[in-house]
C-alpha cells in the first residue's frame, strides 16, 4: 500500500491539488478577516483550480505530439484576470477591490505553481503574499496616503474668480462646479479636494481676507 501510494503519480496530482487548496485558503483567511469581497472559497477554489488546470496541461496531453503545455496554463493567467475584473468596482470616483483582484490573480499563481509541484515556490510566494498584506495595513506613517477633504465654496461668480479660489486652497481644479442666480448676482457652488489640514481657523481666516467668498462648508463623499 505504501509503495503504491509513493509509486502512483494520481496521488502525487492529488497532493499538489490539496496544497493549492490549503494555500488559498490561507490566503483567503487573511481577506475574510478584512472583510473583503473575496474570502477563503473565493481563494481555495481558484488555488484548486489553477492547480487542476497546470496538472491537466503538463500531463493530460503528454501522448500528443508537439503538444505544448504551456498553452493551457496561460489561459489561466488572462481566465482569473477576467474573474478579478468582475470584483472591481467604480463609484464616487473612487476605485474599489483592485487589492482583492490583485489578490485572486496572484492566488492562481500560487495554484499554479503548487501544480507544477514547485511546492516550496507556492509556499513561499503565499508567504510574501500574506506579508504585503499584512505589513501595508500596518498603523505606520510611511504607509499612510495623505487624507483628503472635500470642501464645497460659494463664491461670487467674475471673470479670474475660479483660478483665483483654485490657487488659495492649492488645487488645481474643482471636482464639480455650479453657477446660480440669486438676488441678481452670480453665485458659483463648488467642491473640491484638498490635501491641506482645513481647521476651523484655516476657513473662518479665508472668509476674512476674501470678501467674494460667501461660505465654506466641510463635505462627505455621500454629498
Amino acid at each position: 500500500m505504501k509503495e503504491f501510494l509513493l509509486e502512483n503519480p494520481i496521488v502525487d496530482y492529488i497532493l499538489r491539488i490539496m496544497l493549492s487548496v490549503l494555500l488559498g485558503f490561507i490566503i483567503g483567511v487573511e481577506r475574510r478577516h478584512r472583510s473583503k469581497e473575496a474570502g477563503i472559497r473565493t481563494h481555495a477554489v481558484v488555488a484548486a483550480g489553477a492547480a487542476l488546470f497546470t496538472i491537466v496541461s503538463k500531463y493530460g496531453f503528454s501522448d500528443v505530439a508537439d503538444y505544448d503545455a504551456s498553452r493551457i496554463a496561460s489561459q489561466i493567467v488572462s481566465g482569473v484576470g477576467f474573474l478579478g475584473a468582475g470584483m472591481i468596482m467604480h463609484q464616487r470616483r473612487m476605485i474599489y477591490g483592485l487589492t482583492t483582484a490583485a489578490g485572486v490573480w496572484a492566488t492562481a499563481g500560487v495554484g499554479m505553481a503548487a501544480g507544477a509541484g514547485m511546492w516550496l515556490v507556492a509556499i513561499g510566494a503565499t508567504a510574501l503574499i500574506i506579508a504585503v498584506q499584512c505589513i501595508f495595513h500596518l498603523n505606520i506613517k510611511f504607509f499612510r496616503l495623505k487624507r483628503q477633504n472635500q470642501l464645497k465654496v460659494a463664491f461670487h461668480a467674475g471673470e479670474g474668480q475660479l483660478e483665483k479660489i483654485t490657487k488659495l486652497f492649492g488645487v488645481e481644479e474643482f471636482t464639480k462646479t455650479n453657477t446660480k442666480r440669486e438676488n441678481d448676482k452670480l453665485v458659483t457652488y463648488a467642491t473640491l479636494r484638498t490635501d491641506v489640514n482645513i481647521t476651523d481657523e484655516f476657513i473662518y481666516q479665508m472668509l476674512l481676507d476674501n470678501p467674494t467668498i460667501i461660505s465654506i462648508e466641510r463635505a462627505s463623499d455621500e454629498d
